[in-house]
């Protein structure tokens, strides 16, 4: 029997409101993403794909459909309950690392457990676990502008995966690094979901970092075009 999927989208839509009227953003977006996929989402700009992930990190709630992730309905849950789903399920990576500038390696590691009420020692020492398992430890002393970018990264999902989440959602989390940098940290994020058993969600631009992933969905419009293996449908879109 196939596994439940981990995120499941239903009929979904997001529209804001101006003094226009209301301006679509996504439209019947339809999705299923299994454990342990690794799965692209590209698209032009203005097709949709940040407010997809916002709502898929339960920052922002659609305006019609559903949103089910891992069994529960997400617009069913109240702002308590979906602090803590993102706290135990979801681990961001973002484009700007977002790490705060005056605190160590360690403490941005760590950052996450102090609200999770986990205690110091504990907190430290986990995180420490977390610096080593992406190539950091000899840095955990070190401030942000101390490392370089790929490193930051590096700290950045290590903070990510300070709670053993089971989805990571990375927003171009590739854009301020060189190509050599982030193709290392694909590689991570690639080793993660393969050895880990995390699935990983991705939105880029670049079909280089896109194809380390399985799968590839293409957002026009805020529509869903195309679904499927990666590799034929990268492919094919170089090839247009």
């Amino acid at each position: 029997m196939p596994a439940a999927p981990v995120i499941r989208l239903a009929h979904l839509g997001k529209h804001y409101e101006t003094r226009a009227g209301p301006v679509p953003v996504l439209k019947d977006v339809n999705l299923d993403i299994g454990p342990a996929e690794f799965v692209a989402i590209m698209g032009p700009s203005g097709s949709g794909k940040s407010t997809l992930m916002s709502i898929l990190g339960c920052l922002d709630a659609p305006s019609d459909g559903t949103y089910v992730l891992e069994g529960r309905d997400v617009g069913a849950l109240s702002r308590d309950q979906l602090a803590d789903l993102r706290n135990r399920v979801i681990g961001f990576v973002f484009q700007g690392f977002n790490l705060l500038p005056r605190a160590t390696t360690l403490d941005n590691v760590a950052l996450p457990l102090v609200y999770a009420g986990v205690g110091k020692s504990e907190r430290l020492a986990t995180a420490r676990q977390m610096l080593e398992r992406v190539g950091l430890g000899p840095y955990a002393a070190s401030f942000p502008d101390q490392i370089s970018g790929g490193q930051q990264q590096r700290a950045a999902i290590a903070r990510a995966l300070i709670n053993r989440p089971r989805l990571i959602l990375a927003d171009e989390p590739t854009g301020n690094l060189d190509t050599r940098t982030s193709q290392e940290i694909m590689g991570l994020l690639r080793q993660l979901n393969a050895d880990g058993g995390i699935t990983v969600v991705l939105v880029t631009h670049d079909p280089d970092i896109a194809a380390h992933a399985m799968r590839l969905v293409h957002l026009v419009d805020g529509q869903v075009a195309e679904d499927g293996p990666l590799r034929r449908r990268v492919a094919g879109s170089r090839a247009r």
